[in-house]
């Protein structure tokens, strides 16, 4: 029964896939085609206005609404969730017609479409971080808004796009931070003060600034690099006093040391030690090239070190002190 059931969904929303292509009368006129698809944007039938949009454009490539009919077909993919066509569709406007007056809305819509992106029907219903999703749109997002308020700091629209690229830095500072926490608890230090400073540097005036503080303290305190932690530190307390990560002007670590004793060690609770814990800053494999190290410079030859090659040398420049009668007798007269 469930197989027929399925069948029978499947056959169902394929007939409703192939009823829902609209064919367009042809002697329909540019105005009556425009209309109709005036029609279709303002019932939110916006696969059906799409279609007409792009009949517009094709049969009357030159006609009074091609450019209206193209900024039009923006929103339309924008509004019916499709935004690399809404992009696309952008690009191609701003390409055709950069002079255009409505050119802004183009860049508008086209930071929206990115916005948008990453939202999509499970964002919208249920409570998902967006800080820990991959930034590549928002980044795009930000991008695009920076250059209509940068091209067109007039325009109606740039009020609306930097509130959105405020929001957007937000974001972005604290995804850098979520991989900058990731970084400690892989005990990738170096990685984890590259990204805190990267957000101190270029992130200034968002919340997050006070958070790349600390990674960089926690994360200069694990490589044992006391000036830099010392400075990162006095730098958190004097701007970031009621920081998280300060208990009574104390900085506590967020990510508990590492603990990098073997399986055998943990499961006998230590009194099984299969190796000596690692000195702080150090990894295994850090002593792996050390040790490697050591046991090249043990296999060189006693006459090829270089103590010995200075005795070597003075004992052949003690030989070339010989006289020119000495040379001359071959050594016969020394």
């Amino acid at each position: 029964m469930q197989v027929k059931h399925l069948l029978l969904i499947a056959i169902l929303a394929l007939t409703a896939a192939c009823s829902s292509k609209e064919v367009l009368d042809e002697n329909l006129s540019e105005a009556e085609l425009y209309q109709q698809a005036q029609t279709d944007l303002d019932n939110s039938s916006y696969t059906s206005a799409i279609t007409k949009l792009k009949a517009l454009e094709s049969r009357y490539p030159f006609g009074r609404y091609a450019e209206q009919s193209q900024l039009e077909l923006i929103y339309a993919n924008y509004k019916n969730a499709e935004p690399e066509a809404a992009r696309s569709a952008a690009e191609r406007f701003i390409r055709l017609h950069p002079q255009h007056p409505n050119v802004d809305y183009a860049y508008y819509l086209k930071g929206l479409a990115s916005f948008d992106q990453d939202r999509g029907l499970l964002a919208r219903f249920l409570p998902l971080d967006m800080t820990k999703r991959d930034p590549g749109a928002a980044r795009d997002s930000y991008n695009e808004f920076a250059q209509l308020t940068s091209r067109y700091p007039n325009s109606r629209y740039a009020p609306d796009a930097k509130q959105r690229m405020i929001y957007l830095r937000n974001l972005l500072a604290s995804y850098e931070i979520h991989v900058a926490h990731y970084y400690l608890t892989r005990q990738a230090y170096v990685a984890a003060a590259n990204r805190g400073r990267y957000v101190v540097e270029n992130f200034q005036e968002t919340p997050s600034v006070g958070d790349g503080l600390a990674v960089m303290t926690e994360a200069y305190q694990r490589l044992t690099l006391d000036d830099l932690a010392a400075t990162s530190l006095e730098t958190l307390k004097l701007n970031y006093p009621d920081h998280p990560s300060l208990v009574d002007g104390q900085f506590v670590p967020r990510e508990k040391e590492a603990d990098n004793r073997s399986w055998l060690a943990k499961a006998t609770l230590g009194l099984i030690e299969s190796e000596t814990p690692l000195p702080p800053g150090q990894t295994r494999a850090s002593q792996d090239v050390i040790r490697q190290y050591e046991e090249a410079a043990d296999q060189i030859p006693s006459e090829l070190k270089p103590e010995n090659q200075d005795q070597r040398s003075e004992a052949q420049g003690n030989n070339n002190d010989r006289s020119w009668f000495s040379y001359m007798t071959f050594g016969l007269f020394d």
